[in-house]
């Protein structure tokens, strides 16, 4: 695989508490503006260009996203931000709970992205697609990397985990230390891209519609330069790559807002005949293994679901989250479309099982499920076959901070 070092546009030291933020797509608005608020500088300036202006706007109008690139501009103009005098590889460690992680900051193929080998698990929505790829052409950068991860092999690791410079970056945001840092050497950087050309596949843990803007984007640009070679910024995007067994995967609780018109009674009949019920001794109860599922009906009320028969022989059948659709939500629930029904929520395990428990006693739904989290192998093996998981599957946790490393094109 092609890891290619980049002049990354980076904070200044003492301004990078105030500059970097979590992921455009896990905050609602009103967090954003309390954000701004609090610093003038925040990169939500350039990530969710709306803050910039008063009141509701069309964020994808041109006013709006010339308004991020200004934003960016203006960073670098005050002397925020600077870009690097040379190509270098970064190195971004996260600590969250005793949990470490340690990836490789870098950018990363298209063409390689096109030709499936950096590899996606699941589908994508053409609008979002568009949304952050007229983000990109405006601002005419990678502001927030992708996530991801390829199967961890000791001496591809050790040349980037075990980084011996003093960290650039060391700070705790929301109980998530993140400590960066600046790969100069030219032979240690020659070690990782060589190390690197072994690995057959990168797969995509999170940041799919961000993958998928990158290629979108770099086709209006290759259409704009007639005097393209391959060789342009365009054509690589920002990422940071985790051996798959450093990543800690969380999983996607669900809860539904009614029982399709059954009573809690006439609901477990219909679940005991394709699944075995009883009651939880611990609650809330969040499930101990694979094929096991907790189930709040309220009033204190857990249950632990485990299917009678599990497809093994379909990688994606036997999901846990498809057993939860294909045989609970779809045919008894009547919630055929997950993504777009009303009915039905999702709450991250990292919120705890509090929230889906407030749902059922506090905003008046019906039932929650509380799931195992799914194996990142599973994932991996589905989308070497080519296929896509059920929505809302995952959830990597810590998140990557956005304006820790800019890639401009």
């Amino acid at each position: 695989m092609i890891v290619r070092p980049f002049r990354g546009l980076r904070p200044r030291k003492d301004m990078v508490e105030e500059i970097a933020v979590k992921p455009y797509d896990v905050v609602s608005e009103e967090e954003v503006r309390e954000t701004v608020k609090k610093y003038p500088h925040s990169f939500f300036g350039v990530t969710r260009p709306e803050v910039n202006f008063e009141g509701k706007v069309d964020t994808q109008s041109e006013k709006v996203l010339k308004s991020a690139r200004r934003a960016l501009e203006e960073l670098i103009e005050r002397g925020y931000m600077f870009q690097d005098d040379r190509d270098y590889l970064y190195v971004y460690r996260l600590e969250y709970k005793g949990h470490v992680q340690t990836g490789l900051v870098a950018t990363f193929s298209v063409d390689e992205y096109v030709q499936g080998k950096i590899k996606k698990h699941e589908l994508t929505r053409k609008k979002k697609e568009d949304e952050r790829a007229k983000h990109v052409y405006y601002v005419k950068a990678h502001t927030g990397p992708v996530y991801l991860t390829y199967r961890s092999d000791p001496e591809v690791n050790k040349t980037f985990e075990n980084v011996n410079e003093d960290p650039e970056y060391d700070f705790v945001f929301e109980d998530v230390r993140h400590t960066f840092y600046v790969i100069k050497d030219e032979g240690k950087i020659s070690e990782i891209v060589k190390a690197f050309e072994k690995i057959d596949s990168l797969y995509i843990a999170d940041g799919h519609h961000r993958a998928a803007a990158a290629a979108r984007a770099r086709e209006w640009f290759k259409e704009e330069n007639e005097n393209h070679t391959g060789e342009e910024e365009y054509n690589f995007f920002l990422a940071v790559v985790f051996p798959h067994d450093k990543l800690k995967v969380y999983e996607y609780n669900r809860v539904v807002k009614d029982l399709n018109g059954m009573t809690a009674g006439e609901f477990l009949k219909k679940l005991s005949e394709k699944f075995e019920i009883r009651e939880a001794e611990r609650k809330p109860y969040r499930p101990e293994k694979v094929h096991e599922f907790g189930m709040y009906l309220g009033n204190g009320k857990w249950y632990v679901l485990t299917p009678k028969k599990v497809d093994e022989n379909d990688p994606v059948k036997s999901l846990d989250v498809s057993i939860l659709q294909n045989e609970i939500l779809s045919p008894i629930l009547g919630i055929e479309n997950p993504r777009t029904d009303p009915r039905i929520d999702f709450v991250p395990a990292v919120n705890g099982l509090g929230e889906l428990v407030s749902y059922i006693d506090e905003k008046g739904w019906k039932v929650g499920f509380s799931l195992y989290p799914t194996p990142l192998e599973a994932i991996m093996k589905i989308a070497d076959e080519g296929r896509v998981v059920p929505p809302k599957s995952t959830w990597f946790h810590p998140k990557l901070q956005s304006g820790l490393v800019v890639h401009l094109i």
